[in-house]
């Protein structure tokens, strides 16, 4: 029998993911780690009632430095250098070749500068902040520069280095699609329908989006953008967040933030609150740790010898679901505090095995990642 992965009741499951699709049993990707599912009830808390006027509700993106950022996030999630993430093999070629993307985004936003997307009209802006409106909606007409911002990144991703065999016909495939068809896969990804979004050009295609996104929402105010009714969609652009992620430093330290999966932008939401459906009474958090770890154990021990142990540093909290039992959908949270290069959209992508298990366990993922559209089989 090969690896299997190990849940809270001790019994032993196998489990295996393809890219592309994603099976059950089949022996082209078998988790070589054994792990369990390991859940932590928390109680609605004082986080609640903290001064929210204290708190940056709104952190625009840099894009400046966010792709190089998640492309050496992204090679150190392949080569395995993230504790607290395990990545399968057959996992790795995916993250390196998403790596050449994010690449590629920086060398276009490096090209274009920080205005070069330029932002919408002044009166549309105002009418959007009158009425609570996302100000850079990423439904209805899209700026037309966007087609030029992925014809930039297909010229950088031409001359990658060190780019995986199946980038130069990927691209070559890319070049080849009529406008029509790029703009129709754009709205599918805009308006997170998997109909229509094709997986092996979406990717590609929400790459150059995210430029041309992230571009503009840096360019703005983040003390002028106004919150939206729902703290569940991005108050910049209308988007649903593809992770949340526990910051640190300055004004942000340790407060919970939820991340764009368009413009990069991050908002506020209290810890401990569905942010799928805004409930805060069946909340639980479950990550991954090895099958013989036992970090209480490690905890208590260390603290008999006068040590911290894994109370400032815990590898088992770098990646873990939040989940909710009154929506039964979860999210991931990221913590900063236990890794500080912790990157929302590539540990995203890399934590699939962490998907995989709480599926099993019955809850439906909030929302995608705009670099991975995976289909089901039938």
């Amino acid at each position: 029998m090969g690896p299997r992965l190990r849940g809270d009741d001790g019994q032993a499951f196998d489990h295996s993911f393809r890219i592309g699709r994603v099976r059950r049993r089949d022996p082209a990707f078998v988790f070589s780690r054994e792990i369990q599912l390991v859940q932590r009830l928390l109680q609605p808390g004082e986080i609640e009632a903290l001064d929210h006027n204290a708190i940056p509700r709104l952190l625009l993106p840099h894009p400046a430095s966010l792709y190089q950022a998640r492309a050496a996030r992204l090679r150190a999630l392949a080569a395995g250098e993230v504790p607290g993430i395990p990545v399968e093999e057959a996992l790795k070629g995916y993250l390196s070749l998403m790596a050449c993307v994010a690449d590629a985004q920086h060398a276009v936003v490096s090209r274009l500068g920080a205005t070069g997307v330029a932002l919408p009209a002044n009166e549309a802006l105002k009418q959007a902040h009158d009425h609570n409106m996302p100000p850079l909606p990423a439904t209805g007409a899209r700026p037309a520069v966007w087609l030029g911002v992925f014809a930039s990144l297909l010229d950088a991703l031409e001359n990658a280095k060190d780019a995986p065999p199946q980038l130069a016909p990927a691209v070559a495939s890319l070049r080849a699609t009529p406008s029509a068809e790029l703009e129709g896969i754009a709205d599918a990804i805009l308006g997170s329908f998997d109909e229509g979004a094709d997986p092996l050009r979406a990717p590609f295609i929400a790459a150059a989006l995210q430029v041309t996104w992230s571009l503009m929402a840096g360019q703005l105010d983040a003390s002028w953008a106004q919150p939206l009714v729902t703290g569940t969609l991005c108050p910049v652009c209308g988007s649903h967040p593809v992770a949340s992620v526990v910051r640190i430093g300055g004004q942000s330290q340790g407060y919970r933030y939820l991340h764009c999966s368009v413009c990069e932008s991050e908002w506020h939401m209290v810890r401990v609150k569905c942010s799928c459906c805004e409930a805060n009474g069946k909340i639980a958090y479950q990550g991954l740790i090895g099958k013989d770890d036992d970090p209480q154990a490690e905890n208590e021990a260390a603290a008999r010898a006068g040590k911290s142990g894994h109370k400032n540093i815990d590898p088992s909290k770098v990646a873990r679901a939040e989940t909710c039992d009154d929506c039964h959908t979860y999210r991931k949270i990221f913590n900063q505090e236990h890794d500080f290069h912790v990157e929302p959209v590539a540990d995203d992508l890399a934590s699939m095995m962490l998907d995989v298990l709480v599926s099993e366990a019955g809850y439906a993922r909030a929302s995608g990642n705009p670099l991975l559209w995976l289909k089901e089989d039938v």
